[in-house]
């Protein structure tokens, strides 16, 4: 079941800045990863599935509701991270905290309290003094409080400390063992690798890449370490074979794309002392799509 939606969604704010023609799904129970640099078009991309932007052609959906239409339910329902934080600056934390569940229609739970909790997050102060982090703790309590099944987060660790980070990771991963839907937009390939089912990739507006998470590694490079018995073997081989690199006197780098019986017969003229393969990384897959 096809819990988010984006179909042919359009928005251009000219010299080549927007999102163009963006078309993905987000399936019940799914975590999807939402990867770009800053201006990509993640951040327009979940303004409109959240209801501040009306699409100029195109459509986004969740469960059913259209996310400009609807608006209204849609925001209430979700767990919602800004990457851009603006919050009412004259109120408490303590104050939004009951203005959310006002909005939502909630009593103040255990959920919200267990949230405050978690995360060390002190309400009382007043938001205009609040710093970065704290604000970021602020949204996660409001967009946990309700337990709501989906998800949309837009960079929604960025003004966290390495702690707080990985509890806001376990805390997702757990919402995630649970079957709610999470679309996050990110920049940190560990946070998206730990997370995420699968991964869309967003250059420039336009979706290049939307693959399972492992697929996507799969397709990439494959680079490995060479190590030979001695310096001369290793210049040698790296003047012979084109996709290699000389790391140090006795090792050479090499990058396969997909069938890797050149590199055997290659190799098979040389003393070797070991032939390494490091894991695939997430990071290497989406530099090959923005390496040039």
């Amino acid at each position: 079941m096809k819990t988010i939606r984006v179909e042919n969604l359009t928005r251009d704010y000219g010299h080549g800045k927007g999102v163009f023609d963006l078309s993905f799904d987000v399936h019940k129970g799914e975590s999807f990863g939402f990867l770009g640099p800053n201006g990509a078009g993640k951040t327009t991309t979940i303004r409109h599935l959240m209801g501040f932007l009306k699409a100029k052609s195109g459509r986004c959906t969740i469960d059913g509701l259209d996310c400009w239409t609807d608006s209204h339910i849609i925001q209430k329902r979700l767990g919602y991270i800004a990457g851009e934080i603006n919050l009412f600056n004259d109120m408490t934390g303590s104050g939004f905290i009951k203005f959310m569940q006002a909005y939502r229609g909630i009593a103040s739970n255990k959920r919200t309290v267990e949230m405050i909790e978690l995360f060390d997050f002190n309400p009382d102060i007043r938001i205009k003094k609040m710093s970065k982090g704290m604000k970021q703790k602020l949204e996660i309590v409001t967009a946990f409080m309700h337990d709501p099944d989906i998800f949309l987060f837009d960079e929604p660790t960025s003004g966290l400390d390495p702690l707080m980070k990985n509890r806001f990771i376990d805390l997702v991963t757990e919402e995630k063992r649970r079957g709610k839907t999470i679309l996050m937009s990110s920049h940190l390939f560990e946070e998206v690798e730990r997370i995420c089912h699968r991964v869309g990739i967003i250059r420039e507006g336009k979706l290049v890449a939307v693959d399972a998470l492992d697929e996507l590694k799969a397709k990439q490079m494959k680079k490995y370490i060479v190590v030979f018995e001695n310096k001369e073997s290793a210049a040698d081989f790296a003047s012979e074979f084109i996709q290699s690199k000389v790391i140090s006197d006795h090792q050479v780098e090499v990058a396969v794309q997909d069938n890797i019986n050149d590199l055997i017969a290659t190799l098979h003229r040389y003393p070797l002392a070991n032939l390494l393969a490091p894991k695939q990384s997430l990071e290497e897959a989406f530099i090959q799509y923005y390496g040039d």
